[in-house]
């Protein structure tokens, strides 16, 4: 039940301990780890049989990572990152629909919860 928003509770402490590193090296750490779940979602849909598995949660975490990208970390900045982050997911407004909908394998399941990461960035700066 809700496995992107326990996914997306996971990403909390990543984001939490990441919080103390500098800009570039977050930016680069978060590149990394989206760019490696393109394989790790890929692997993972083909070993179970099913795109965009339930129990696959990485590209929230990831998502969850772009959010929060020079926030500042702090409960409620947490809090309202999460929430945009999971209206984004859910919601899935377009282009995150489209990108849904028309791209498959590891970078279909990662590329919209980047999109939703990247929309929910954008108003986490506007609000911070």
């Amino acid at each position: 039940m809700a496995p992107g928003t326990f996914g997306t509770i996971a990403a909390i402490p990543i984001v939490f301990f990441m919080a103390n590193l500098s800009l570039p090296v977050y930016i680069a750490l978060t590149v990394l780890c989206a760019i490696a779940g393109i394989y790790i979602c890929g692997k993972a849909a083909t070993n179970v049989g099913v795109h965009d598995h339930g129990a696959i949660v990485w590209d929230e975490i990831v998502g969850y990572m772009i959010a929060m990208v020079a926030i500042p970390v702090s409960w409620h900045s947490m809090l309202v990152a999460f929430i945009l982050f999971r209206i984004f997911d859910i919601a899935k407004p377009w282009p995150i629909s489209w990108l849904d909908k028309h791209c498959s394998d590891g970078f279909g399941i990662m590329i919209d919860d980047v999109v939703a990461g990247l929309a929910a960035l954008a108003l986490m700066h506007l609000i911070y």
